[in-house]
């Protein structure tokens, strides 16, 4: 069904194949770019995933790269087709990390490093208003509203199946969170409670892995910032490390790449309290938290 289909691993896919292609036939992208008369930096981004798919794309392709395999044709066409839908991201209008989402959804597996706030797969509708308003302080209220619903949306991949695909199932999350994002008052005292109360819950599902990095371990393989690494269920879709920027994202796929994160993360699963450990850690800042905060409305 259409619903089930997601427009950004359809691309990421389709742009897997088209590489393979061109490879087996021996050319550059600049030669491909050549004979098609476009940009080598659009070859690119559709090998990359990162660029809508034409089915007349993908058909000059394998007149480039003589495919005669008819049914090889009509499955990238389709391909082509199911990448040019929309994912339900596209209804809030323009998400700036909408690529991101479309991994998220379909992703099997995410490992995730946070230095500054709570994930926010982890994160309270109220902590999630804060900090984007905290973050984007010129962003109109509308626009905050908006990307506030897409988070709360997000989660959903925590409780139920992504597009009701029963074959891929919750996302097995595991979150290391530095000291510093549960100690940064976001809001009031009141909200921090509720949000740390909240991170507990959550971290009590059987999918969800929760650890803090003390500060008391000093320097750690964290310490340059926030990274993710998604997995997925198809062999066939090459893990990706996510690396969120201001003003661009970056998206690291070459096998090298992720091998060093992965390693990165081994050591910061090592180093950061177990989940018992975590659990009674953030207690402790809830009772900080609670020295200073007011009566419960």
């Amino acid at each position: 069904m259409a619903s089930n289909v997601n427009p950004t691993v359809r691309r990421r896919r389709l742009g897997m194949e088209l590489r393979k292609l061109r490879e087996d036939k021996g050319m550059t992208a600049e030669q491909v770019a050549e004979r098609l008369l476009v940009s080598q930096s659009k070859i690119s981004r559709l090998e990359n995933g990162r660029r809508s798919i034409s089915q007349r794309d993908v058909r000059d392709l394998c007149e480039v790269y003589e495919v005669e395999d008819r049914r090889l044709v009509d499955s990238l066409m389709q391909m082509a087709k199911d990448s040019r839908q929309q994912g339900w991201w596209h209804a809030f209008g323009d998400i700036p990390y909408s690529v991101y989402i479309g991994l998220e959804t379909d992703a099997a597996s995410l490992r995730v490093y946070e230095p500054q706030v709570v994930p926010g797969l982890l994160q309270t509708p109220e902590y999630a208003h804060a900090i984007i308003r905290g973050a984007l302080p010129e962003t109109a209220p509308l626009d905050i509203d908006k990307r506030v619903q897409v988070r709360m949306r997000r989660q959903d991949r925590l409780s139920e199946t992504a597009n009701n695909n029963p074959e891929l199932g919750p996302l097995r999350l595991w979150a290391v969170i530095d000291e510093a994002a549960l100690r940064r008052h976001v809001g009031d005292a009141q909200l921090m409670i509720r949000q740390l109360e909240h991170l507990i819950e959550v971290s009590e599902l059987p999918h969800v892995t929760v650890q803090v990095m003390p500060f008391t371990m000093g320097a750690h393989p964290g310490v340059n910032g926030q990274y993710a690494i998604l997995e997925f269920p198809d062999a066939s879709d090459s893990t990706v490390v996510y690396i969120e920027g201001v003003t661009s994202d970056l998206y690291l796929e070459k096998a090298n790449d992720v091998q060093k994160y992965s390693v990165m993360y081994e050591h910061l699963r090592a180093q950061a309290h177990n989940v018992e450990q975590t659990r009674e850690f953030i207690h402790g800042i809830i009772a900080d938290y609670e020295k200073v905060a007011g009566p419960a409305l």
